[in-house]
């Protein structure tokens, strides 16, 4: 696994996602406004009190990772630029690493070798993930209209 992908990642536990739940609520409010940075305030173990300055661009990922946290999904971040191995892309997308490695080949997912293992970018794996999920929603709304069109009770 690649330095980028480290780290265990856990389900929260019902506590862990009530506290998101809250702090999700409390940020929401602070980021209506137009500011690129917001001040902060976190309290220690000493109960001391510390400001912390964050782009708002950071609190909004962050109230991100706190709703999926809040719903009961572990998260992990990510930057654009990771390459990724092929079972964990497999893993983003669902699938086994021997469909992945189809794809690859295919041509239709991009990737590059380092020696002889296959990695995949991470921004191409989204890419391709967004391309597969609105082929899968015009399919769905294809079906759609042909069950109206033929009068099955979808209506």
């Amino acid at each position: 696994m690649n330095d980028s992908m480290q780290g265990m990642t856990a389900i929260p536990m019902a506590t862990e996602a009530q506290a998101a739940l809250e702090g999700k609520r409390s940020l929401v409010a602070y980021l209506s406004n137009q500011f690129e940075t917001q001040e902060i305030v976190i309290t220690d173990e000493q109960n001391q009190t510390h400001q912390v300055q964050l782009p708002t661009s950071a609190l909004r990922l962050l109230v991100e990772i706190l709703s999926e946290l809040a719903n009961g999904n572990a998260v992990k971040v990510v930057p654009i630029h990771a390459e990724l191995t092929t079972q964990e892309a497999a893993d983003v997308l669902s699938v086994s690493r021997p469909h992945l490695v189809k794809l690859l080949e295919a041509g239709e997912l991009p990737y590059t070798k380092t020696g002889r293992h296959r990695r995949v970018r991470f921004s191409d794996l989204m890419a391709y993930k967004a391309q597969r999920e609105k082929a899968s929603e015009r399919a769905m709304d294809e079906l759609v209209a042909q069950g109206q069109a033929l009068g099955m009770g979808y209506e």
